[in-house]
């Protein structure tokens, strides 16, 4: 996915690896990358295709935007895919994200209940609707404030797209260098929002999992 004004130029180096056994391989997504290809042949680079490399039997379970960093789990069997897959369906998986957004956040944690859906005339953005919006939640926690503005921690119980994006707009606080809902975003250096953890019970095994990818900003 790509922004109005903003060329795919994917960045280089190892992807580095968090967790991996016989079924799940867990790894921390660098900004800037997608997570599977686009359309046309300038966007087939992404991670899914560099870790099919070194792992040819690599299956995708999510995805995080490509402005998105951090933590994502791939299958490595058809079990674990179907698995992880449901767990996500039903809510069984805790995803816990970092964000710098714009201001000073006046309340130390709250909860942003606003139903979303895609934006048509304007896509990919996607938009409030009430009426015919899917169901989005996230609870969020004010971290810092930081020279004027704020950094958050984001756990979002629902997993729309774009919604932790939308949610911040929402709130009067957009994450910062968002090519899509910032104005300033050519401020940044890249999109201040990073998917720093995961917790949820193995697939298989059913060992609770409490993974992390540390904050790079």
């Amino acid at each position: 996915m790509t922004g109005p004004s903003t060329p795919y130029d994917p960045p280089t180096g190892p992807i580095p690896v968090i967790h991996r056994d016989d079924h799940l391989l867990v790894v921390d997504k660098p900004h800037g990358l997608l997570s599977v290809p686009g359309r046309g042949e300038h966007l087939a680079d992404c991670l899914l295709s560099r870790l099919a490399d070194d792992f040819p039997e690599v299956l995708l379970c999510h995805r995080l935007d490509r402005d998105t960093s951090g933590i994502m789990i791939f299958a490595l069997t058809k079990e674990g895919q179907r698995k992880i897959g449901r767990m996500f369906e039903v809510k069984r998986i805790k995803k816990r994200y970092v964000a710098r957004v714009a201001g000073a956040v006046a309340d130390p944690a709250g909860t942003i209940d606003l139903p979303l859906i895609v934006d048509w005339p304007n896509r990919p953005l996607q938009h409030v609707n009430h009426e015919t919006g899917k169901n989005a939640v996230t609870d969020w926690q004010r971290i810092a404030l930081e020279d004027g503005t704020t950094r958050m921690r984001l756990m979002p119980r629902t997993g729309r797209s774009h919604q932790l994006r939308v949610h911040m707009l929402e709130l009067g606080h957009p994450i910062l260098g968002d090519p899509f809902y910032s104005d300033d975003h050519a401020d940044w250096p890249r999109m201040m929002l990073h998917a720093e953890g995961l917790k949820f019970e193995h697939p298989i095994t059913g060992q609770v999992m409490r993974l992390d990818a540390p904050c790079p900003f």
